[in-house]
C-alpha cells in the first residue's frame, strides 16, 4: 500500500514560504589510515544519541559507509548555511572521537561496491529488493538543495523551467572522476552510475501543472511501480513533504566554500525561475533529447568541455555556464542577498590535477580528504595519511 498523499502535498505547497532553504550533504565514512570505505554509519548514529541537535540532523543513505547531514529549514540561504556548518562541525568532531574520517567527493576512488552493506531500514531494503544490482552499484555521494516555492502549480512549473539548467549545474559541480581504482575519463561518474541507472531518474518531463504531475504519480502508484514518493529520483522534483523544489543533480562538494557557492547558485536559479514565471516571461519546454545532449557533455567533460546553447544550436565553453547562470539570476541574487564565488577549478579538475602532479590515486584522495577536513572540522582537523 502506498503512503503517498498528493492532497497533503499540494496543501503544503499552497502554504509554503517562498525561498526558504534546506541543505542535504552525503559524506563517505572512511577508515582513517588507508581511507577505505568502512561500515561506520551505525557507530556514528549511536554516538550521536547524546547530541540531540546532531541526532536530528543525520540520516542513513543506502550504504552503511555513508552518512547524510541535513540543515533543516532556514528562512534563507545564509540561515541554512549557518545551520549546516554547525552540524558539519559536530559530525566531524564525532567522527574523530570514533577514529573515523569523512570524505566529500561524488564517488570513492577505489572502493569495491560488492563489499558495501545496505543499511537496515525498511526504505532501503525496499530499494534493494526493487533494484538489486542497480542499488548495490550505487556507492555515490551528492548534495541536494531544497527551496521553498509557494503554490503547487507554480512549483511544478519552476521544476519545468529548471530542466535545461540541470546540466549546467552538474558541469559546475562535477567532482567524481575516479572509480574502482582508475580515472574513468568522466567528470561525474556518479551521475553515470546513479542518474543513468536508476528508474524515474535524471531530467523529468515537463508537466505544466500540478494536475498532470499528480496524474503521473497516481499512475505509478496504481500500477504498483512505487509505494513511496522517494522512489521518484528525478534530478529536480517537487518535494511533497516539505513544499520545496528539490534540486538533486549536483555531486558532493569537497569544501564548505564550494557547498555555499553551489547551493547559493541553486537557490538563485529556483528563485529566478519563480520570478520569471510570476512576471510572465515567455518560456517553452525543450525536448528531453536536447537536454540529454548537455547532460552527457556535463558527465563526460564537466567544465573542461563545451555545452550547447540549446536555443541557438551552438556550443560554448562549459566554464561560461557559471557566468550565464549568474547573469540570468542577477535580479534574485540581489533581492535575496546572495554572494556567489567559485574557485578557478572545480572538484573533478582539482582531483585530476593532483594526478598530473605525480600523485598516486591514494595520495590524491588523501589530499582531498584533508581539504575537506580543513574546511569542515575547524580545530578538530588532522592530517590523513595513506599507508
Amino acid at each position: 500500500m502506498s503512503n503517498i498523499d498528493l492532497d497533503s502535498g499540494r496543501a503544503r505547497f499552497e502554504q509554503a514560504t517562498d525561498f526558504s532553504v534546506g541543505l542535504e550533504e552525503e559524506f563517505a565514512i572512511l577508515e582513517p589510515r588507508r581511507l577505505d570505505l568502512i561500515q561506520g554509519f551505525e557507530r556514528l548514529r549511536d554516538g550521536a544519541s547524546e547530541d540531540p541537535q546532531l541526532m536530528e540532523s543525520i540520516a542513513g543513505e543506502l550504504i552503511s559507509s555513508e552518512i547524510e547531514i541535513r540543515s533543516g529549514r532556514g528562512d534563507g540561504h545564509g540561515a541554512a548555511i549557518a545551520l549546516q556548518q554547525g552540524v558539519r562541525e559536530r559530525l566531524f568532531a564525532l567522527a574523530a572521537e570514533h577514529d573515523l574520517k569523512l570524505g566529500a567527493t561524488g564517488t570513492h576512488p577505489w572502493a569495491d561496491y560488492r563489499v558495501q552493506h545496505i543499511i537496515d531500514t525498511e526504505h532501503y531494503h525496499r530499494v534493494e529488493d526493487g533494484l538489486k544490482y542497480v542499488a548495490w552499484r550505487n556507492n555515490t555521494f551528492s548534495m541536494h538543495v531544497h527551496v521553498g516555492v509557494r503554490g503547487a502549480d507554480r512549483a511544478v512549473q519552476v521544476c519545468d523551467a529548471l530542466r535545461p539548467v540541470l546540466p549546467l549545474l552538474l558541469a559546475i559541480s562535477a567532482n567524481s572522476p575516479f572509480l574502482e581504482g582508475r580515472d574513468t575519463g568522466l567528470h561525474s561518474v556518479r551521475s553515470q552510475i546513479f542518474t543513468k541507472s536508476f528508474p524515474r531518474c535524471g531530467v523529468p518531463d515537463a508537466f505544466g501543472d500540478w494536475a498532470s504531475f499528480a496524474n503521473y504519480i497516481s499512475f505509478l502508484v496504481d500500477t504498483r511501480s512505487i509505494v513511496e514518493y522517494t522512489q521518484v529520483w528525478w534530478s529536480v522534483r517537487p518535494h511533497l513533504a516539505f513544499g520545496t523544489v528539490e534540486v538533486r543533480v549536483c555531486d558532493m562538494q569537497t569544501t564548505a566554500a564550494e557547498s555555499a557557492a553551489l547551493s547559493a547558485l541553486v537557490v538563485a536559479c529556483v528563485a529566478q525561475a519563480a520570478r520569471d514565471l510570476d512576471d510572465g516571461r515567455p518560456r517553452h519546454d525543450l525536448a528531453p533529447r536536447l537536454i540529454e545532449e548537455n547532460m552527457w557533455r556535463a558527465i563526460r567533460y564537466g567544465l573542461d568541455g563545451e555545452l550547447l546553447d540549446l536555443e541557438r544550436a551552438e556550443g560554448y565553453p562549459a566554464r561560461a555556464a557559471i557566468d550565464r547562470l549568474l547573469a540570468w539570476t542577477e535580479p534574485m541574487q540581489a533581492e535575496l542577498g546572495l554572494r556567489i564565488e567559485f574557485p578557478e577549478a572545480n572538484g573533478a579538475q582539482r582531483q585530476r590535477a593532483l594526478l598530473a602532479q605525480g600523485m598516486t590515486l591514494a595520495e590524491a584522495y588523501a589530499a582531498t580528504v584533508n581539504e575537506t577536513e580543513a574546511a569542515h572540522a575547524g580545530s578538530a582537523q588532522s592530517t590523513a595519511e595513506v599507508n
